[in-house]
């Protein structure tokens, strides 16, 4: 394990300099919003310094968004040359663990009540989900609270999960914006860290 020190100095050694916003998961910075008037343009975000192994943006930018969906937001260095990975809007990062023999997905205290929305991405997921993939959570309950299981439609059947995911998929709870028409959007809280 490595003491927060140091996972903090390897945090402040990463930059970023611009933010932007994503209809869908990329691992390369692809699905990027475009078009409206005033058009959509990545903005200039500031990250604070690591602290408790986690930073945090330390300004909210604000963009001009066209009629589309708002899943993702990313981060990027050299004036937006070099893409440094995104995150789920409205969520953040958690490890888990799956019990493959109840299709279930294991994380103390994940928060998530039925209908919520979730991605698993940054490596391979369980056998049977899709990196990227919007799933609806199904079947928490208050018996075993830090359990939950995941549906394609609201409501819908658990996902048969047969295979462990790699130890860097993470899962995160997604918020989807949707605009009908021209609209702005601000990045009011976005965070990221080392937890293991």
């Amino acid at each position: 394990m490595l003491v927060d020190t140091c996972v903090n100095t390897m945090l402040d050694a990463v930059t970023f300099d611009l933010a932007s916003l994503h209809t869908a998961y990329s691992a390369t910075g692809a699905n990027e919003v475009a078009g409206g008037a005033p058009a959509y343009a990545r903005k200039a975000i500031t990250v604070a310094a690591a602290a408790a192994r986690s930073r945090a943006a330390s300004t909210q930018p604000l963009f001009d968004v066209p009629a589309t969906t708002v899943r993702f937001i990313g981060l990027w260095t050299n004036a937006g040359t070099v893409f440094r990975g995104m995150f789920a809007n409205g969520g953040s990062e958690k490890g888990f663990q799956v019990d493959v023999t109840n299709n279930r997905v294991l994380c103390e205290v994940h928060g998530l009540v039925n209908d919520d929305k979730v991605v698993f991405y940054g490596g391979t997921p369980p056998t049977g989900l899709t990196e990227g993939t919007v799933y609806f959570v199904v079947g928490t309950t208050s018996a075993d609270p830090d359990y939950f299981q995941v549906a394609l439609t609201q409501g819908g059947a658990a996902i048969d999960i047969t295979g462990q995911p790699t130890a860097q998929c993470k899962f995160s709870k997604l918020i989807e914006e949707a605009f009908g028409a021209q609209g702005t959007f601000t990045v009011s809280a976005l965070s990221f860290g080392i937890t293991e």
